[in-house]
């Protein structure tokens, strides 16, 4: 069963949050972050992303940049920006975009229950990027940004949250995006109480959303420091890592498309033989989004397709099943030879979250050749790859709203 812990968190005063709260390390590069921190000194992309504080020529896996990230933290602790709860605690954070309000608890994830597989994982992780997040861990000793987690719906929990949010919240805000961010307290010891229970008892599993690498990178650091503690307990900090925790219902995935360089020196008109193969096809007046599965979208020389996937063309598996699989095996691998999705420098990946027009802007700019829009895949689809230790291909969940960094942090000491 799965733990999940209360903890006494790091989290800005009120009248501040607005300020501090940024967007992940991960959605914006350096130049974009360096905009977005102008004017802003207590911005937390000056914890996750320091280079923002540093030369632009800055290799960003250098000691300099995480030695930056400690410092920046540490400042905002000591000027009174940050503050530390007195007791544990276990948080409610909600975010409300397209008028939909998802809520998800936050607390503390065990990283035994990472090595056990009680946390389910669904992608694959590069060994580079874990390297840089448990860096970024090392030298702040703290969890700064949580990662994304899912459950299996718990009518107790449930109302639990329901109860929580009808309260009055501690932070309250809009960012730029127009979505919504809403954070709440849970001070109750019996209420912290029962969470802990529920989870201990009757929650078999929790799923990896959003944030694999930082999660690979926080047990292992976590492991690291056990093994250097001859007087390890298994209750130290390090034993745990920051998380938010949505029941499966609350949580969308939105699509997750495809741009292609060139069609491997094929003509548009031998390219779409190719395709009759396998799909059904059919040419579309003006734009063009897939309505259900199996169905995808084609944009090619300013024509909009709809392909509908033929019978056999997929496995009754997991991960066979799903249409980023028929693309790649019935598109992308036998037409135009592009073989390994994560090297490939043919291909590029869009969020749905930009837009089907975004893929019009990338073909009609000449940058890209042909772009593929496919049907998002469900909650129970991404938990029945984690349930069978299955993996999804290269960039298949998209999820929005993004979580919000330092609304809280996890401290390791």
């Amino acid at each position: 069963m799965a733990v999940l812990r209360a903890f006494k968190g790091f989290r800005p005063k009120k009248d501040n949050v607005n300020e501090i709260a940024s967007r992940p390390y991960d959605v914006l590069n350096s130049e974009e972050a360096r905009e977005e921190v102008k004017g802003n000194p207590h911005s937390f992309l000056h914890v996750v992303k320091p280079e923002v504080d540093l030369p632009k020529d800055v290799d960003l896996h250098s000691e300099i940049v995480y030695n930056k990230a400690k410092s920046n933290l540490k400042s905002l602790v000591d000027t009174g920006m940050f503050f530390q709860d007195e007791k544990d605690k276990f948080y409610i954070y909600g975010q409300t975009m397209w008028g939909k309000t998802q809520y998800g608890i936050v607390a503390c994830s065990s990283v035994e229950d990472y090595n056990n597989n009680i946390i389910k994982k669904h992608e694959l992780t590069r060994p580079d990027k874990e390297e840089d997040r448990m860096n970024h861990v090392r030298y702040t000793d703290a969890n700064a940004e949580p990662v994304f987690f899912a459950f299996r719906d718990h009518k107790e929990i449930n109302e639990i949250i329901e109860k929580t949010v009808k309260e009055i919240s501690e932070y309250d805000f809009k960012t730029d995006d127009e979505v919504g961010h809403h954070f709440w307290l849970i001070n109750d010891d019996k209420t912290i109480k029962r969470i802990t229970e529920i989870f201990d008892k009757e929650i078999s599993f929790v799923y990896v959303a959003d944030g694999h690498h930082r999660t690979a990178a926080a047990a292992l650091v976590g492991e690291e420091r056990k093994n250097n503690n001859p007087n390890h307990t298994g209750n130290e900090e390090y034993n745990f890592f920051m998380s938010v925790n949505f029941p499966e219902s609350q949580l969308t995935i939105i699509d997750y498309n495809r741009v292609v360089k060139d069609l491997n020196g094929m003509s548009d008109e031998e390219f779409i033989t190719k395709l009759k193969e396998n799909f059904v096809i059919c040419e579309k007046n003006g734009e063009y989004k897939p309505n259900k599965l199996h169905n995808f979208s084609m944009y090619l020389s300013g024509k909009w397709y709809s392909l509908t996937a033929k019978e056999g063309t997929w496995k009754e598996d997991a991960v066979g099943v799903l249409d980023v699989t028929i693309l790649t095996e019935h598109i992308l691998e036998p037409h135009l030879n592009i073989l390994d999705l994560r090297r490939s420098k043919r291909i590029d990946f869009v969020g749905g979250i930009r837009g089907i027009g975004e893929l019009k802007k990338r073909v009609d700019s000449g940058e890209m050749k042909v772009a593929f829009a496919l049907y998002p895949v469900s909650m129970k689809q991404l938990m029945d790859i984690a349930d069978n230790d299955e993996i999804m291909p290269p960039k298949t969940t998209w999820f929005e709203p993004k979580l919000r960094s330092g609304l809280v942090f996890h401290s390791l000491k």
